[in-house]
């Protein structure tokens, strides 16, 4: 187990999803840190510190919604992943996308992994919970 905190990186541009998330980390045991960025460009300048986030940590884990504004979820996933630099953060995809196409060219493009949002609110609580428990027990690489 992990004793500092496991910092997450939420790009998620719906305000419902963003509360959710919050809910579900803060009322679990393990230690987290959640970053928020609203769209894909804001994502890539969290990532590259620039701008507003010139002082922004380095994320252990990425939660990445495909559906953004300004810079969509798969290029960011595929800069993240092409970048040497990055490519070995764990990305994974929550989405309501149901695509076959979407999935194969996330995973292709390096996701760690791919999970449909569920509807209610407890599941997906339990599914954020799930992903990240998984995450802060995992070795996960230094810089």
């Amino acid at each position: 187990m992990r004793s500092k905190k496991l910092k997450i990186l939420l790009v998620e541009d719906e305000l419902d999803d963003i509360k959710l998330t919050q809910r579900a980390l803060e009322r679990s045991s393990v230690k987290s840190e959640l970053f928020v960025v609203r769209d894909g460009q804001e994502a890539l300048d969290f990532l590259y510190r620039q701008g507003s986030h010139a002082e922004a940590p380095r994320p252990d884990l990425i939660f990445l919604d495909l559906k953004l504004p300004k810079v969509n979820g798969h290029e960011v996933l595929a800069k993240i992943k092409q970048d040497e630099r990055l490519r070995r953060i764990p990305v994974i995809v929550l989405t309501v996308s149901r695509s076959e196409e979407d999935m194969v060219r996330a995973f292709d493009s390096g996701a760690s992994g791919y999970i449909h949002k569920p509807v209610s609110s407890s599941e997906f609580i339990k599914v954020v919970n799930t992903v990240r428990d998984y995450w802060e027990i995992s070795e996960l690489p230094r810089e």
